[in-house]
């Protein structure tokens, strides 16, 4: 594959956006219902938070925005979890937003890890806030979701330990030299 047929972050899309688009929804989603371990108070620890941040930081905010938000949404949607489907959409779409602007804020390209590493903090914190108020909505008690922060803290530092080395190994190939 030539670097040319990458999309760019301010380019229009095309067909090939959409394509990729489509792979990394699927490769979130793959990774969120490939390994999936409930934590017994409404959420779940998955990988797919680890893909989320690859497109995010890779590919830049919008990948990281579709690609979470749908990606996860269909994941809710085919599980026991589809009370928190729109919740999910939005709140892992704005994650891989936030995620990829920090990351190509700058002109810096996803290539600064210290500013990946930021990203991914302040789209887990959006994460834990977003998932803490939509747990609030649904229960209806202010108390019971402080249980799923724990939980959410584990998932965002093992999305981060899984996508930072092979985003490094990504950004160092040829292809997006």
């Amino acid at each position: 594959m030539d670097k040319a047929m990458l999309p760019k972050e301010n380019k229009s899309y095309g067909l090939r956006s959409i394509i990729l688009g489509g792979l990394l929804t699927a490769l979130v989603f793959i990774a969120t219902m490939a390994i999936h371990v409930p934590t017994g108070v409404g959420g779940v620890i998955h990988l797919g938070d680890s893909m989320v941040f690859l497109a995010a930081i890779v590919f830049g905010w919008k990948y990281g925005a579709v690609a979470g938000g749908l990606g996860m949404f269909m994941f809710d949607i085919l599980t026991p979890y589809a009370i928190w489907a729109p919740y999910t959409l939005v709140i892992k779409g704005v994650m891989g937003l936030i995620v990829g602007k920090t990351a190509y804020a700058s002109g810096r390209d996803g290539r600064n890890l210290t500013w990946n590493i930021i990203g991914i903090v302040l789209g887990g914190i959006w994460m834990i806030i977003g998932y803490y108020i939509a747990e609030w909505m649904i229960y209806g008690n202010a108390l019971t979701p402080v249980a799923s922060i724990p939980g959410n803290v584990v998932q965002l530092v093992g999305g981060a330990l899984i996508a930072l080395p092979l985003v490094t190994a990504l950004k160092r190939t040829r292809l997006f030299k």
